[in-house]
């Protein structure tokens, strides 16, 4: 079995650091424009460079989001940023609008086109068309099933490499394409500013009783309406693995220095033990998820899925 990319977060020259020194293969991250975590103290033109230069040392690649909706006064910055990328020699773009990836083919040639799960490909007529388009892979919807996946590793070109999400949040929108921050803040998630209102605690209220916030008891923190628990597949690394993935990212650019070397040296363990077909002893690791409950991916669970769709959404996408 050929091992995968380890891909892992860098919000900043030290997660960055931390991801490198606990086995990342290759690490994303984003400079100061286009990317989705506009949160994260993310990256400089010089830091860029840097950051290119210390990972090839230790012989991991550097994938740079460029995975915004990008409006067109901001598409007149893209080409110079895209020059500024080629030269650094960033071996990635991740890219989810056709402008960008039209932009990213012309002025940074020798970069390879990663297409994001923020663009939403459920099938391999999707990956293929993206491949003909000049994508060396695809970072698939969370959606998807083990099944789904397989069937689409089976009609792709082998060529184009496939990447799924193994660890860390998980959005209540459809592949992240969410309005709710943009309604409720005026913070557009899907141009790097998402305030998580996700992940708020929320009250019920009644029309014919102004002023009074009726309790919505789950547990001892209150509960979070939207809220899906956050994504750990650890102990299923082989069956990914065996579906086609190339590339296992793990979510977490605004987390903790701490955060990313613990994760990324839990599932550095894991990985190497599933592809030496040994079991994994590590299990999914508590201690990192900020005191929230983990869940397993939809490609696990697609029957418990189902079943709870039908009676509640928001459960259903929670996995509970």
């Amino acid at each position: 079995m050929n091992k995968p990319e380890l891909l892992c977060p860098a919000g900043d020259l030290e997660r960055l650091q931390m991801a490198l020194h606990f086995g990342a293969d290759a690490v994303y991250l984003a400079g100061a424009q286009f990317g989705m975590r506009a949160g994260a103290e993310n990256f400089t033109p010089d830091g860029i460079r840097a950051a290119v230069q210390l990972a090839h040392v230790q012989g991991a690649a550097v994938h740079v989001t460029c995975n915004t909706l990008p409006r067109d006064d901001e598409m007149a910055q893209l080409p110079a940023y895209l020059e500024l990328l080629d030269d650094a020699g960033v071996d990635a773009i991740i890219a989810a609008d056709l402008g960008v990836i039209t932009l990213a083919k012309r002025y940074a040639p020798h970069v390879a086109l990663h297409v994001s799960t923020q663009f939403g490909v459920v099938n391999s007529a999707a990956a293929a068309a993206l491949y003909d388009l000049g994508a060396q892979r695809v970072v698939l919807a969370r959606e998807l099933s083990l099944a789904e996946i397989a069937a689409i590793r089976a009609h792709t070109p082998p060529e184009l490499e496939l990447e799924a999400f193994a660890h860390g949040a998980m959005c209540v929108s459809f592949s992240g394409r969410c309005l709710l921050s943009n309604y409720l803040t005026g913070r557009d998630a899907n141009r790097g500013r998402c305030a998580q209102p996700c992940r708020w605690k929320y009250g019920l209220t009644e029309s014919k009783r102004p002023g009074q916030v009726f309790d919505i008891t789950e547990d001892a923190r209150g509960t979070y309406i939207f809220n899906s628990r956050d994504m750990c597949m650890i102990d299923h690394l082989p069956e990914l693995l065996a579906a086609g993935i190339t590339s296992l990212k793990i979510e977490g650019r605004t987390k903790s220095a701490y955060y990313v070397g613990a994760v990324t040296n839990a599932y550095r363990h894991a990985l190497d033990d599933a592809v030496g077909d040994q079991t994994s002893q590590r299990g999914g690791e508590r201690l990192v998820s900020g005191g929230r409950e983990f869940a397993l991916q939809l490609v696990v669970a697609r029957r418990a899925v189902q079943v709870q769709a039908e009676q509640n959404w928001q459960l259903a996408l929670a996995l509970y």
